[in-house]
């Protein structure tokens, strides 16, 4: 018996997404152990989605941290009405949200609620 194809319903381009959305602080050495792939092939994906302004890092140390741009439309005609965070709000349903964060602040005595 012939075992089955390999293939996903998702790209590599998605699952990078979706590995920084729930670590945007990971190095893309763990982007791409856990997808499967090629550090290099990590590193090309995110100048392509930082190209296409899907994301982009900063420096925090020796280390980059990433920003995902949530507002950003989808590429294809089947998918272009919906935006990465449409995306992401179905395969990361836990995914940290920092609007919950809006009313609390640290204060003298630890987190407070403004």
């Amino acid at each position: 018996m012939a075992s089955p194809a390999k293939w996903n319903f998702l790209t590599n381009h998605s699952y990078v997404l979706i590995a920084l959305a729930q670590d945007a602080e990971q190095p893309l050495r763990a982007v791409a152990m856990s997808i499967g792939i090629t550090e290099r092939a990590v590193q090309r994906i995110v100048a392509e989605l930082e190209a296409e302004n899907y994301l982009s890092h900063t420096r925090r140390g020796r280390q980059n941290v990433y920003v995902l741009h949530p507002e950003v439309l989808l590429r294809h005609g089947l998918d272009c009405h919906c935006s990465l965070d449409d995306l992401l709000d179905v395969v990361v349903p836990h995914r940290p949200d920092d609007s919950m964060l809006g009313d609390w602040m640290v204060g003298e005595h630890g987190s407070e609620v403004r």
